[in-house]
């Protein structure tokens, strides 16, 4: 799964510390923290008919992240949206488009990791793109990654670092096996998330995630679970092991960038009949509806 350039996305404006730049001369100073040692925040967004889907999650986690890495003068919420905004308009974008979200520590005086080197800062980055769901829609395939979430104790999933460094090495790994994305266990054996999206297991008609103590508080994961509850979907939070994975009768991943898709293939194994499964479709379909009513409005339709 490579994704593919877009053509509209050759002049976009980026906004950078509030100022708003052509992609090809944007930058980040080599003294700021991203740079130093990626400390820094991050969310994905998505843009539906100038709505953004569940924007009060998203920028809970973001400052909540911030707070954990003991990050100073967070930008408000009013100024965050207020730069997005401003970065959509530039672009003139209204739907279609995915948003990738960035708050750093900010810029030091002088190289090195601690952060009281900080005098500027923190950092906004945000940079707005055309760009559909990257996922392909008859099912994905997976291999399981030799690389391990940590636990909280050592780095919490709970903060949404740009410490990205183990997901990148599991998708080298998925990509030299010619799989689309790579699963990743805990330190236990158990299944955390894949290199980037949030995993749910379907057997009979229960639908089961792991716990977050090794993946991330995913927002379109915890969409997926409200709308099992609307829905009376039987559902739960539990420990899974790869067994339970190859024996499913569904597995499908839940992200941002990705939304809903269905996982048809792990490690040799055929999930189920090979096939995107009926909750699978069911549970798509209800995001799509709810994507399509729901979100913060940007802009006066």
């Amino acid at each position: 799964m490579l994704q593919n350039f877009d053509e509209r996305n050759r002049d976009l404006i980026v906004n950078v510390g509030g100022h708003l730049v052509h992609r090809d001369v944007a930058a980040v100073s080599p003294f700021d923290s991203a740079v130093q040692g990626g400390d820094a925040v991050w969310e994905g967004l998505r843009l539906y008919d100038g709505r953004i889907f569940r924007l009060d999650e998203h920028l809970d986690r973001l400052e909540g992240s911030a707070k954990a890495l003991a990050f100073q003068d967070i930008p408000s919420r009013d100024y965050i949206v207020d730069q997005i905004k401003k970065t959509l308009v530039a672009n003139g974008m209204r739907d279609g488009v995915h948003i990738r979200l960035t708050l750093t520590r900010g810029v030091k005086y002088t190289s090195g990791m601690d952060p009281r080197l900080n005098t500027a800062g923190p950092t906004l980055i945000v940079l707005a793109e055309w760009k559909a769901p990257v996922y392909r829609t008859d099912g994905l395939r997976l291999i399981t990654s030799s690389v391990r979430r940590p636990p909280p104790d050592v780095l919490d999933p709970r903060i949404h670092h740009n410490n990205l460094l183990p997901s990148i090495l599991a998708k080298i790994e998925a990509n030299a096996a010619g799989a689309d994305d790579a699963l990743i266990l805990d330190y236990t054996g158990f299944l955390a998330e894949t290199n980037a999206t949030n995993v749910f297991v379907v057997k009979g008609d229960v639908v089961q995630t792991p716990f977050t103590d090794a993946c991330p508080e995913g927002v379109t994961r915890q969409t997926v679970l409200d709308l099992c509850v609307r829905e009376g979907l039987p559902h739960a939070e539990v420990r899974l092991s790869l067994t339970d994975a190859y024996r499913a009768d569904e597995v499908f991943t839940t992200g941002t960038m990705g939304e809903l898709a269905a996982v048809t293939w792990i490690d040799g194994r055929t999930i189920g009949d090979g096939a995107v499964g009926p909750l699978t479709r069911r549970l798509s379909d209800l995001y799509r509806d709810e994507t399509a009513t729901e979100g913060y409005a940007l802009f006066e339709r």
